[in-house]
């Protein structure tokens, strides 16, 4: 093993030993000098995800999160030097965690989060202008075979909880008065200017959404919301899209040639 896989794991690991050959310049113990700087570390990390995950935090207490993050922390250190991409893997480990087993719905909300997360660091794309967008729509004469370019940020998520009511009621005050969580309900993350919104959708249209993401037409897109419901409203989901500049680009589905 390298010198440096040595440092990491037991940077990572309080039961291994201060690595071989460190030294202090004036003389300090090595040893507890590197029990400090992993002490540092682990802090570090588990701030971070605290940072990231502040509902699912409150959900089960700081003294709880922090020690379940810790062992996060352990089982799965940094593969990536910008801190914004750390705990992408958490929900799973929540998921697979058995003392959260009492919180049910904890990893569908951490996964909300960490699409929170995420579609704050998305690619910067010019939205198109919303006129231009219903003039298109409402001018085009084979509407089916049109093609939605979405915005990078945007992103969705289908829960057996009612994950967008326990995020939403953490951010006002008495929201938890009046909480029911044990329905589902499905997700939509996106970003709109600076700011992350979260919406509640049906699950038609997450299956458009996710459809159009990737490359299908609207009408095979629409076919898709149908079959997942059949409730899906196509003028709401794409209202939805277009107040909150959702759509960066349109073109007609091209014709391959033999």
């Amino acid at each position: 093993m390298s010198h440096h896989a040595a440092f990491a794991d037991a940077l990572i690991d309080p039961d291994l030993a201060c690595p071989d050959g460190l030294f202090s310049r004036n003389g300090a113990d090595p040893a507890s000098r590197f029990a400090v700087y992993r002490n540092n570390v682990h802090s570090a990390l588990i701030n971070a995800l605290a940072t990231a995950y502040p509902v699912t935090l409150q959900l089960v207490g700081d003294e709880f999160f922090r020690a379940m993050a810790g062992l996060f922390v352990q089982a799965s250190p940094p593969d990536s030097p910008l801190m914004s991409e750390y705990g992408s893997a958490f929900a799973g480990f929540i998921q697979a965690f058995e003392p959260a087993a009492s919180v049910p719905y904890l990893a569908d909300v951490a996964r909300l989060e960490r699409l929170r997360v995420c579609a704050y660091h998305a690619a910067d794309t010019q939205p198109l202008d919303q006129q231009a967008i219903l003039q298109t729509l409402q001018g085009q004469t084979d509407l089916g075979k049109l093609r939605l370019h979405l915005h990078p940020s945007l992103a969705t998520l289908n829960s057996a909880y009612a994950v967008v009511a326990v995020w939403a009621a953490h951010q006002t005050e008495g929201g938890l008065a009046t909480l029911n969580p044990w329905h589902a309900q499905s997700a939509l993350v996106l970003r709109q200017g600076l700011a992350v919104k979260v919406f509640a959708i049906d699950s038609g249209s997450v299956a458009f959404i996710d459809s159009l993401n990737h490359g299908s037409a609207l009408e095979t897109a629409v076919q898709h919301a149908l079959e997942a419901s059949a409730q899906f409203d196509l003028n709401q989901c794409l209202a939805l899209l277009i107040s909150h500049d959702a759509i960066t680009h349109l073109h007609l589905e091209q014709k391959v040639l033999p």
